[in-house]
């Protein structure tokens, strides 16, 4: 199992080959330092993680996590308490990031398209993320300004918008798929 700190709101791998396969298997992370790394290359520097991704990895058994400040292992309610401080409705966003990623995709952080998530179907510099996504409460309004902007943002960056309503009883997500055409 990798090992992990927790520093502040980030994960980070200190073992460079760890950190290394971590990425590849999934494209977990980032490395330090590089902006856009190559699925065939190998980098020498640590990888750092996000919270969302770090607890899926945690939940999987891939990674165990220990505090930088306390130095003790920490659990996933540990790392979930973590979480929800540090992001607003985390365990909405987490919901949805894990179905996504237990659906086969490569999900990350969507803030330069103004969403949540941006979803790769095989990764990036493989592909170029099909899905921007998202998270919206399930009886949470969306005003038509909202959706405007959306559709323009999708249509300008080549992307489906997508809105996910995560379903907590569930455990899963539902999907709203928009579809832009001219007239």
């Amino acid at each position: 199992m990798i090992e992990a700190e927790l520093m502040g709101s980030r994960l980070v791998i200190w073992d460079v080959e760890a950190g290394t396969v971590l990425y590849k298997s999934g494209f977990y992370g980032k490395p330090v330092g590089i902006a856009k790394p190559k699925p065939d290359r190998t980098f020498d520097s640590p990888l750092m993680l996000d919270l969302m991704e770090g607890i899926y990895l945690f939940e999987k058994k891939e990674i165990k996590v220990r505090d930088a400040g306390t130095g003790r292992w920490l659990t996933r309610k540990g790392l979930f308490k973590v979480a929800c401080k540090t992001y607003k409705d985390f365990e909405n966003g987490y919901l949805v990031y894990k179905d996504l990623r237990n659906k086969g995709y490569v999900v990350t952080p969507g803030i330069k398209f103004g969403a949540d998530f941006a979803v790769y179907e095989h990764g990036p510099g493989i592909d170029h993320a099909p899905f921007i996504i998202s998270v919206k409460r399930a009886k949470e309004r969306m005003g038509t300004f909202e959706i405007v902007r959306a559709g323009r943002l999708d249509t300008t960056v080549r992307k489906q918008f997508i809105i996910a309503a995560p379903q907590t009883k569930r455990r899963k997500a539902d999907y709203l798929v928009f579809r832009w055409f001219r007239a």
